[in-house]
């Protein structure tokens, strides 16, 4: 089951890079990210730490409960405050990017500080792909992409590779030390391993998430 149609993260040109409000990267490849963004949104609270950086959002976007103040005053031309609380601030500009037609995107800072807005934010990338927007979440240690049916991605040997489930069935996969089989728990399919420098993985019928670690 090879794949010729190889997907390289490190190569993928984004539309927009989304910043969230967790841990502000400092790994050179997720700073690469957003050095060279072609449009970049800050949620809420995160332009603090994107204007300490030295750099300017195109947007803010959230309920503006974290910005501070001051940026929220001198920024306000392009602040789009949005109260409503059925969604969270990644969604809201995941959403604002989806209406300028923007849906190949890159989430920066989406982890980290609290566990539980980590597993959200992670896990919405699916909500997303589902909608026809492929995000994809650069951490300081890896890169999170969600993905469906069969899938071939650039690799290297010995890169530690996991995959999450989100109710896909008939696992199979080419180019891992430990062959996928039937992903009932998230814990069943982490902490695998490449044997190649592209792997292929494939399953049916729902939607998966695949960690690479840097």
């Amino acid at each position: 089951m090879e794949n010729d149609n190889i997907f390289v993260p490190a190569d993928f040109t984004p539309d927009a890079v989304v910043i969230d409000n967790g841990e502000f990267p400092s790994h050179p490849k997720a700073l690469r990210w957003l050095d060279e963004a072609p449009y970049l949104v800050c949620c809420d609270g995160a332009a603090d730490n994107l204007l300490s950086y030295w750099k300017k959002p195109d947007v803010i976007i959230g309920d503006c409960d974290s910005i501070s103040p001051e940026n929220a005053e001198s920024y306000a031309e392009i602040l789009h405050r949005i109260s409503e609380q059925e969604t969270n601030d990644q969604t809201k500009a995941i959403r604002y990017l989806h209406s300028l037609q923007k849906d190949k995107i890159v989430i920066l800072g989406g982890t980290g500080k609290r566990e539980d807005h980590t597993l959200g934010n992670i896990s919405l990338l699916i909500d997303y792909y589902r909608a026809g927007i492929f995000a994809m979440m650069a951490t300081d240690y890896g890169t999170f992409i969600p993905c469906r049916g069969e899938v071939g991605i650039k690799s290297y040997k010995g890169q530690q590779i996991s995959i999450f489930n989100f109710g896909a069935v008939h696992f199979h996969s080419e180019h891992l030390v430990y062959p996928l089989s039937e992903l009932n728990n998230w814990w069943q399919g982490t902490l695998n391993e490449a044997t190649d420098d592209n792997i292929t993985l494939s399953a049916a019928d729902g939607y998966y998430l695949v960690f690479m670690a840097y």
